[in-house]
Formats: C-alpha cells, structure tokens, sequence
C-alpha cells in the first residue's frame, strides 16, 4: 500500500496540528501558572511557600505519563482539554522552578532601586524583575517547550490524535519497509533522521556498544 498520498499525508498533517495546538495552549498556561507559583514559593508567607513547594516536588517528582492517564480516567471532556490540563499541571511545576531560578539572578540591588523610587510590589515585578527574569531563562524555557512538543506524543497512549497516533495508523498498513522508515523519519527526533536516512537508502547501519 502506498502510504505517501494525499489522504494519509491530511492525516498525519491534522495530527501535526493537533500537536502543535496542545503544545501551544500547554505551553501558554504552564508559563502564566508557573510564574505564579515561582512568585508564590520566592515571596509569599512561609506557609503558601510550602504548598508551593509540595505541588511542584510533587509533580516535577512523578512521571508525566502519570497525570496524562489520571486526568483522562478523572477528566471528561475533549481531548485537546484533558490533554492541556495534563500537560499544563505538570509542566507547571517545571517552569515554576526555571522562572524562580530567573528571579533569584536578579540583584537585589534591583529591588531597592524600585522601592526607592517608590514602586510597590507589584508594579516592581511588572516593569522592572520579570522582564529581567524572562530575559535571563530564554534558553531554559525553549528547553522546556521543546520537551512539551517531544513529550505529547505520549498523548497516542490514550488515543489522542496527535502527530505519534496519527503516523502509527498510517504506518500500520504500510507493507514496504523503506516508506515506513522514511514517514518514521519525518516525525522522529533529528537525532535518529541520519541513521533513518542511511536505511531507505539501502546502507547498513552499525551499531557500536561500549565495552
């Protein structure tokens, strides 16, 4: 079966955007939730500090996999929902602790500037500590994000129709084994694409172990 034509390549591209989707609205949330959260355990009474500190161990300590399945078993609605509030929960943590990183390179110095020209705390974080903060963790959180994107293929576990699922149908009728190497390429990690690569076109790949 030809698996390369125009049917299977809208499917693969639906479940392309679908990722895409999930990733973005996943990303979005755990970045506003997870700057709270960091703002909550940097600042706040130590008793929010702990509950703070509780969620993210909690979640940062447990695999993503985990929440996935417990909000789609606890969870009804679309997909696209319980797969955003699963992400979002876990990813959360993760950016909580990669923004407060951010605020703690902050100088303090940076704080009693503002409070000596009279901004509160708030208006502090707003013009002056949290643009400084994103700007430091740019790099952490294009990390993250890739993460996010690479981790919803764990979504075709429960039956979401993202990127994974979609090429996993479709190279399930697949009977040459070159067309289902060169669609496993286009929808695996860069890493794996030169190995993929040497296999369609007919070179051996060697597999060295170390001793």
């Amino acid at each position: 079966m030809e698996i390369f034509n125009a049917t299977n390549l809208l499917y693969i591209w639906g479940g392309f955007v679908k990722t895409i989707e999930i990733s973005a609205l996943s990303i979005f949330f755990s970045l506003i939730f997870g700057t709270v959260l960091a703002l909550v355990k940097s600042y706040a009474p130590r008793p929010f500090r702990i509950l703070v500190s509780a969620y993210i161990e909690l979640f940062r300590c447990t695999p993503n996999l985990l929440w996935i399945l417990f909000i789609y078993f606890t969870v009804q609605g679309l997909d696209i929902v319980i797969s955003t509030i699963a992400f979002t929960l876990f990813t959360s943590a993760v950016m909580a602790e990669i923004v407060r990183g951010g605020l703690n390179s902050i100088p303090r110095g940076q704080f009693e500037a503002a409070q000596s020209q009279g901004f509160g705390f708030f208006a502090t974080m707003r013009y002056i500590i949290l643009p400084q903060t994103f700007k430091t963790i740019i790099p952490a959180l294009f990390s993250q994000c890739t993460t996010v994107i690479k981790d919803s293929s764990y979504l075709s576990g429960i039956n979401v129709a993202e990127l994974m699922y979609t090429a996993n149908v479709v190279m399930a009728h697949a009977i040459d084994l070159s067309q289902v190497l060169m669609l496993y390429g286009l929808v695996s990690p860069p890493s794996m694409q030169p190995a993929l690569t040497r296999a369609t076109m007919g070179t051996p790949i060697s597999l060295s172990f170390a001793s």
